[in-house]
């Protein structure tokens, strides 16, 4: 093979990439019959393989029912994947369980596209948003403790351009 028909490496990227997802697959096993055998797969997520760079906003667009939301799942661990690779800073996702997965689990969030179930309107702003701390929370960053995760939820809400006082609010 001379140099000329030699396929080009693919150029080195710059920037590790913030999320990177290879084939990732998440099939559904359908049973029937009387002892409930394995007769076929729903294919909710089939091959899918993307990369977000630091900084990039990656839009995800289908019908209802495409599985954008089981890919979401998936990643973030809510669903165990069938096949492929997904890291998160060069972290392997699905490589991690027990504290190492809650320590990652720290970097990722899924917000779910009903308001309704997501923001209860008897909750302060304050419990709404330090529910995620809440579930993260340990004896390194004690986000247990009330006072601590407050701070934390006024700290949010400065950097979102609103006042420290709307966690107070319903």
């Amino acid at each position: 093979m001379t140099d000329e028909t030699k396929t080009p490496a693919a150029p080195a990227r710059a920037v590790q990439p913030l999320v990177e997802v290879r084939n990732l697959v998440k099939y559904f096993p359908i049973s029937g019959g009387l002892l409930r055998k394995h007769i076929g797969d729903v294919h909710a997520v089939d091959d899918v393989s993307f990369t977000v760079d630091p900084g990039e906003v990656m839009g995800l667009v289908g019908e209802s029912g495409c599985g954008k939301s089981t890919l979401g799942r998936t990643l973030i661990r809510l669903l165990p994947e069938t096949s492929g690779e997904a890291y998160l800073g060069g972290e392997s996702i699905f490589a991690k369980d027990g504290k190492a997965l809650k320590q990652l689990r720290r970097r990722m969030q899924i917000i779910f596209q009903d308001p309704v179930g997501s923001l209860n309107p008897r909750m302060p702003i304050s419990d709404i948003v330090g529910e995620g701390l809440k579930a993260q929370a340990d004896d390194e960053n004690e986000w247990g403790k009330r006072s601590i995760r407050d701070k934390r939820v006024g700290d949010y809400l400065e950097y979102v351009g609103l006042r420290r006082d709307y966690a107070r609010r319903y």
